[in-house]
């Protein structure tokens, strides 16, 4: 009964997007009104924070992947594709110098 309350509890509150503060108090809340020991009421906030930071990772790195491919489809240059012009452009320009020394 508690795994299936918990598990509720993470799809309800959306954990992703809470703080880390608020999944602790919203732990604590659900701890007092369900009457969990003292030790069951720790191991479930400790478990709450751990599934919380387990999505916000989760999240992130979706985003991530999302904007990535929204960029490359968008044809903008990545910062990698900046350095590497910019390491190109000072090659020539050494060379065109050089040779003006001749």
């Amino acid at each position: 009964m508690l795994d299936l309350l918990k598990k509720t509890i993470y799809t309800t509150i959306g954990i992703a997007v809470l703080t880390r503060e608020k999944a602790e108090e919203v732990g604590r809340k659900i701890v007092k009104e369900t009457g969990m020991t003292e030790a069951e009421g720790k191991q479930f906030i400790e478990e709450l924070l751990k599934k919380s930071d387990e999505m916000r990772a989760s999240v992130e790195k979706i985003v991530n992947e999302k904007v990535e491919i929204a960029l490359k489809k968008l044809n903008i240059p990545t910062q990698k594709d900046y350095l590497d012009l910019e390491c190109r452009i000072r090659k020539l320009e050494e060379n065109s110098s050089k040779q003006d020394l001749r």
